[in-house]
C-alpha cells in the first residue's frame, strides 16, 4: 500500500535546528534503505505556486505569492508499507523528530492493489 504524507510545521516555531535535521536525515536514510520510503521532499517557498482549477472543462491558473496562504506543505514523503497502521506509525515517528506541526495521511491509488475499500 502507498501513501502520501504531508507535513506542515507549527508557524509559530523557528526553522528546525541543524540536530533535528541531522536526525531527519538519518531516520530519511534508514527507510529508503528499509524499502519503506519510496521519496521524499521538501518544498520551495510554497507560498509563491500556482493555484490551478478546472471548471466545465476550462484549465486556469494563478501564479503566487499568496499573502493570504493558510495552509501550507512544508514537505511530503511517498511510503510504501504493509498497512494503514505501518504508515501511521512512519507518520509518527517523523513528527516526534520533526516536531509540532500538521499533515495528512492520504493513500495513493494503486492499479495493480485494486480500489481500496476501507
Amino acid at each position: 500500500m502507498k501513501f502520501l504524507m504531508t507535513y506542515q510545521q507549527n508557524p509559530n516555531l523557528p526553522p528546525p535546528s541543524a540536530d533535528k535535521m541531522k536526525a531527519i536525515g538519518e531516520l530519511t536514510v534508514r527507510n529508503m534503505k528499509s524499502g519503506k520510503l519510496v521519496m521524499t521532499g521538501g518544498l520551495v517557498r510554497p507560498q509563491n505556486g500556482i493555484q490551478v482549477k478546472c471548471v466545465s472543462g476550462k484549465f486556469s491558473h494563478t501564479d503566487g505569492p499568496f499573502a493570504e496562504t493558510k495552509e501550507l506543505i512544508d514537505g511530503f514523503a511517498l511510503v510504501d508499507v504493509a498497512s494503514k497502521e505501518e504508515a501511521l506509525a512512519m507518520c509518527a515517528e517523523f513528527m516526534g523528530i520533526a516536531g509540532d506541526g500538521d499533515g495528512e495521511l492520504l493513500q495513493v491509488f494503486d492499479m495493480g492493489e485494486g480500489i481500496p475499500t476501507k
